[in-house]
């Protein structure tokens, strides 16, 4: 599978809840870095993520790839509906960094949090 391949299907994985088939994108050690959530596990975080959810729509803007690096950077719109029927929309910046088999090693997730932390709490 491709950079722009495995992408794809993480974004399209993500906005069905389908969390173990994007944990499975992962290396085994693979590592998410959120705002939010702080830095976990692929599976943790994940797992925390759909604890959280009722549903997720996204909207792709863009893909970014780094020159001589295994880096890529994915820009889309967030639409998060929490379990408590909350909705918080947001524009997100992902940084995937690959291994040589284009497995996600880390995710760094950007994005501000403001109204997603005071939704979460309620």
């Amino acid at each position: 599978m491709t950079k722009e391949e495995v992408v794809k299907k993480y974004l399209f994985f993500l906005e069905k809840g389908e969390m173990n088939s994007v944990v499975d994108l992962f290396t085994y050690d693979g590592l998410v870095e959120s705002p939010l959530y702080g830095v976990l596990s692929a599976k943790e975080f994940y797992e925390a993520l759909a604890e959280d959810t009722n549903s997720s729509r996204l909207r792709f803007d863009g893909l970014f790839f780094e020159k001589n690096t295994n880096r890529a950077s994915l820009l889309f719109d967030y639409m998060w509906t929490l379990k408590n029927n909350k909705i918080v929309e947001f524009k997100v910046v992902d940084i995937l960094e690959f291994t040589s088999e284009n497995k996600i090693k880390k995710l760094t997730i950007i994005y501000d949090t403001v109204n997603a932390r005071s939704l979460i709490g309620k």
